[in-house]
């Protein structure tokens, strides 16, 4: 009896060590997520002094598609982008450093399959360059604070301000106007009530 005691001990020791080395890597893994969830979430928080991440942290956060259109001037395929057909109210921001560039109320439907705006949230957080590539005459349009490349830009006088800007939805994230002050973008609250409230009347 004593020699079969003996053989059983270590191995519920072994258990219970086992066991409580579970929780603990259990309890870990929970903090640890619940950290980085924490990170990511302050992240997305817009913050203007914020400084721009470095080109590495870029390539690591951006997919593919965004990478491509953003850092390498690509263009992404009409009518299979993520905001052509987007007709919720928010802001779209600039995907790497969550500059505000455009409203959902100057976003209109061109036809193009990718999203159309008729003015930025402020012209001088665009830089305009000419575009020869691919044989055409073109003018480029880029956030000014990340260089990104967003699109392009063209007179249009059948917009309210003669102009038009296509801009690639790869290059930007989309802020739903009931999620704004949670990312930091507060002072435009107001501006989407106003127009909810003229919506009704």
């Amino acid at each position: 009896m004593e020699g079969s005691r003996i053989q059983h001990e270590p191995k519920s020791y072994l258990s219970v060590l086992l066991g409580v080395l579970g929780v603990v890597a259990v309890v870990a893994g929970v903090f640890f997520f619940s950290r980085a969830q924490a990170e990511k979430a302050k992240a997305r928080t817009y913050d203007p002094n914020q400084p721009l991440p470095s080109e590495r942290q870029i390539r690591s956060t951006l997919n593919e598609d965004q990478y491509r259109v953003v850092r390498q001037n690509g263009t992404e395929t009409a009518f299979r982008n993520e905001y052509w057909d987007n007709k919720r109210p928010g802001l779209y921001v600039d995907v790497i450093s969550g500059e505000p560039l455009f409203t959902s109320i100057d976003k209109y439907d061109a036809s193009t399959g990718r999203p159309t705006f008729t003015k930025p949230v402020a012209k001088d957080r665009l830089v305009s360059k000419q575009d020869t590539s691919f044989g055409m005459n073109r003018i480029e349009i880029r956030a000014k604070k990340s260089d990104a490349h967003l699109g392009h830009w063209f007179a249009d006088p059948t917009t309210p301000t003669g102009e038009r800007y296509a801009v690639n939805s790869a290059a930007l994230r989309f802020i739903a106007a009931e999620k704004l002050s949670v990312g930091g973008y507060n002072e435009f609250v107001p501006f989407f009530q106003d127009v909810a409230s003229e919506t009704k009347h």
